[in-house]
């Protein structure tokens, strides 16, 4: 019976990954179809679809204008009614004029007949003088004359040509046909303010509806919409801004120049400019070419391109990434195919919506799973995470882009002039996000999915950018005695992460050196060659089990050189179950699997007993720092109220168990209406010791301080405040002045440990900002302190 089963399930097995085949291949297949359904109905569909289109994006347009209208006090409809009409009229002025203005270049151009005629000729005489083609152009017609004379010659026949003469248009047809061709555009232009009067309307309908075919979540709905309105509004305005920016110059450069009718062409500049690629030189093609026509010379021709050179630089170059900010988020490609594409189906009207609706396209990518595979084709943001990046540079035999790509990482939000300690921590950062997650990557697939040329590629690439990346980030020479070694266990790639490491601790001022050496099955012994002075050994490994690898390491370093301090640093395993069991097995000083955890181990191995790290945490401005504290009076009673309002918003916003707000003064962190406080202690009068305080690092590290797990940092694992309230998480941004003066910091904090993510990070920093704005402006303080008073009685009035 067995030897029957067998084949039976054999067969089975072997036809499992058929049928999953056909069912994708059949999937792709639906999505095939379904795409050109789509297709054609957009085609088919464009008569109502086209005007429909540009009502939404009017809307996202004009939307912001009512709003405000109605945050004036003014109702909904004529809101609505103004806007329109004044969105009307100013088209309406603006095509009277541009037809006027036609008008009158049309009774001015046969004046210019001659001036065009002459410069014909003389550039038709430029042409007809011997030119370096010339002995080409010979070769090529001779050759043509040649192959006419060997053609068999066709026999002639009698041809008799026919000429149709059509029947001439009545002047009814003639005046229908006008009418079709004036009435036609008019009719778009009504349906489209008629769809822009509805949609402003009913647009909150439009909202809720909108949200149920997004489907049952509403949190991730909203931030859909929210999002498209968003960019699309946003992309619409700064559109029409930088316009502007280009066409009033335009305008007055030409009406300088001596251009006829300059102003038009500014306007016309304006508009044309919405159109992707193809505005801008059809809007600069009019002026050159009146230019061309009313000057003799051809001072107005060159003085005109000039103009308008200039003006396309400083609009590219200068301008637009001014105002933009934030880009719609599709690639340059993506635009370039969007363009196409819409243009294709849609007609020059296509090719001016083709980035609204492709951003909005790229919205619902980042919200449907079902298409993510549009954000990774047409999204501006890089598909691989930075360790993947770096790790494919490295593979693919490219250091010079893996320099890159540290380079990018490193300079990232660093502001213009960095101190040097920023720029040391930024680096040590990079090893810790960038550098050792990639040959952690390397490792996790180094006997399965990389073949014995990409191993031989990453150590190649990994020694060769240790060189160049340590020589640009060079150690100032000094003859100090080396007191930490950085060794790599068994393998060649964990002694060039402990060069990383060698070089992150020599630009902290912590002398440190690295062997190229490993400690296991090396020839030579790195134990009988460590330096005198050594107080501290960080050993590298990357082996996902390295209890086997420490056992033997933690006895040979504990015989031959007690005294050592010993740190394993595990970085292929960062299990906290791991850590524990080395902990209770072996006892080692220290046992971590990041950079930073590596740094704050050994800063506190070599604290000295009784020292305070915390003391001599002074920025570099504290004086004026101190000094712009003390003049904004932040700790008057009249101000608890905020305080108390801004903690509660962060609690309920991040879900956490307390908010801080932390005022750094020069011995004291003033803490006032801290949930963390005593009893018995006034709030707006709460403090601690400065040196006990998580914000005195922040606000001399300069930017924000995450801790996701307290216990695992050796500078906060024995602060007794902490204990006392069984805090593990911390997150802090800073409280910045108007001067950019460090003054504080917002935090929340918790009983479990957490992870902040780089939305959340977003909006913590903006509470901070509202609260700094709110404490330091006299009228948005009384502002708020209404609001309360206000919520405070509605909540009273309910009780």
């Amino acid at each position: 019976m067995k030897n029957e089963k067998r084949p039976h399930s054999e067969f089975s097995a072997a036809h499992v990954k058929p049928k999953s085949d056909t069912l994708q291949l059949l999937r792709m297949m639906a999505g095939f179809v379904i795409a050109t359904v789509i297709i054609l109905a957009l085609y088919f569909g464009q008569d109502i679809l086209i005007p429909l289109a540009l009502s939404v994006l009017l809307a996202f347009l004009l939307e912001p204008l009512v709003s405000r209208l109605k945050k004036w006090g003014l109702p909904q409809l004529p809101s609505i009614a103004l806007v329109v009409l004044f969105t009307l009229s100013l088209l309406g002025g603006a095509a009277t004029y541009l037809g006027y203005q036609l008008g009158s270049l049309s009774q001015e151009l046969p004046q210019y007949q001659d001036t065009i005629k002459h410069k014909l000729d003389s550039v038709k005489n430029l042409t007809k003088g011997p030119s370096v083609w010339d002995g080409a152009i010979s070769t090529i017609d001779t050759v043509e004359n040649s192959m006419r004379d060997l053609a068999p010659m066709p026999a002639k026949a009698n041809v008799t040509q026919v000429e149709v003469v059509g029947k001439s248009p009545s002047a009814t047809e003639t005046a229908k046909q006008w009418g079709i061709t004036i009435l036609s555009p008019l009719v778009t232009v009504g349906i489209v303010f008629l769809f822009v009067v509805l949609i402003l309307l009913s647009r909150k309908d439009l909202h809720d509806r909108l949200l149920k075919l997004l489907g049952g979540n509403l949190n991730v709905g909203t931030d859909a919409l929210d999002e498209a309105a968003d960019r699309i509004g946003t992309y619409l305005r700064m559109q029409l801004l930088v316009n502007v920016t280009y066409g009033i110059p335009m305008a007055l450069g030409l009406w300088l120049i001596g251009v006829p009718a300059a102003l038009m062409w500014g306007m016309v500049a304006i508009v044309m400019r919405f159109v992707p690629y193809v505005g801008p030189m059809i809007s600069a093609l009019f002026p050159l070419t009146l230019a061309f026509a009313v000057d003799p010379s051809w001072n107005m021709v060159l003085w005109s391109m000039g103009l308008i050179l200039l003006l396309e630089l400083i609009s590219n170059n200068i301008i637009e990434p001014w105002l933009y900010g934030e880009s719609t988020g599709l690639s340059t490609l993506a635009i370039i195919i969007a363009a196409t594409f819409w243009t294709t189906l849609w007609g020059p009207v296509g090719l001016i919506l083709s980035t609204p609706l492709t951003a909005c396209l790229l919205v619902l990518a980042n919200y449907i799973p079902a298409l993510s595979f549009i954000k990774i084709l047409i999204g501006s943001e890089p598909v691989l995470t930075p360790p993947e990046r770096f790790y494919q540079r490295l593979v693919a035999d490219d250091v010079d882009d893996a320099l890159k790509v540290a380079q990018q990482y490193i300079e990232q939000k660093l502001p213009k002039k960095p101190s040097e300690e920023m720029v040391v921590r930024k680096i040590n950062s990079f090893y810790d996000d960038v550098a050792i997650p990639a040959i952690r990557l390397f490792s996790e697939g180094h006997s399965t999915e990389a073949s014995a040329e990409h191993r031989l590629r990453m150590h190649q690439g990994l020694k060769l950018f240790n060189h160049d990346f340590q020589k640009k980030y060079a150690i100032s020479a000094k003859d100090e005695a080396i007191k930490v070694i950085s060794v790599g266990a068994r393998w060649e790639i964990g002694a060039l992460t402990a060069s990383m490491v060698a070089h992150g601790l020599n630009l902290r001022k912590i002398a440190a050196k690295s062997y190229n050496e490993v400690l296991i099955q090396s020839k030579i012994n790195v134990l009988d060659s460590l330096p005198q002075s050594a107080e501290i050994i960080c050993i590298s490994m990357f082996h996902p089990q390295p209890l086997a690898q420490i056992r033997l390491l933690n006895h040979r370093i504990r015989a031959q050189l007690p005294h050592l301090k010993i740190i394993f640093a595990t970085w292929g395993n960062t299990s906290d179950v791991l850590r524990d069991k080395i902990q209770q097995r072996f006892r080692p000083d220290a046992v971590v699997s990041t950079v930073n955890e590596l740094m704050l181990s050994i800063d506190a191995l070599m604290l000295q007993q009784g020292q305070n790290p915390a003391r001599e945490l002074m920025a570099e401005n504290e004086p004026a720092r101190l000094a712009a504290l003390h003049e904004l009076h932040l700790l008057a009673p009249e101000s608890l109220p905020i305080y108390q309002q801004y903690i509660e918003e962060a609690c309920q916003a991040f879900n956490v168990d307390y908010a801080q707000i932390s005022l750094v003064d020069a011995a004291w962190v003033n803490t006032p209406a801290s949930p963390l406080a005593a009893e018995n202690q006034n709030p707006i009068e709460a403090k601690i010791p400065r040196e006990d305080s998580i914000c005195t690092h922040l606000v001399y590290q300069n930017e924000a301080l995450i801790i996701e797990d307290i216990e695992r940092d050796p500078r906060f694992n024995h602060n007794r405040e902490l204990k006392r309230h069984k805090i593990k998480f911390y997150a802090g941004v800073p409280l910045r002045s108007k001067q950019g003066l460090v003054l504080g910091s917002l935090c929340i904090l918790d009983k479990q440990v957490r992870h902040v993510s780089e939305d959340d990070l977003v909006l913590l920093n903006e509470l901070a900002a509202d609260l700094i704005e709110t404490l330091s402006d006299d009228k948005v303080h009384r502002q708020k302190l209404e609001e309360i008073a206000k919520l405070h009685k509605a909540e009273a009035k309910d009780d």
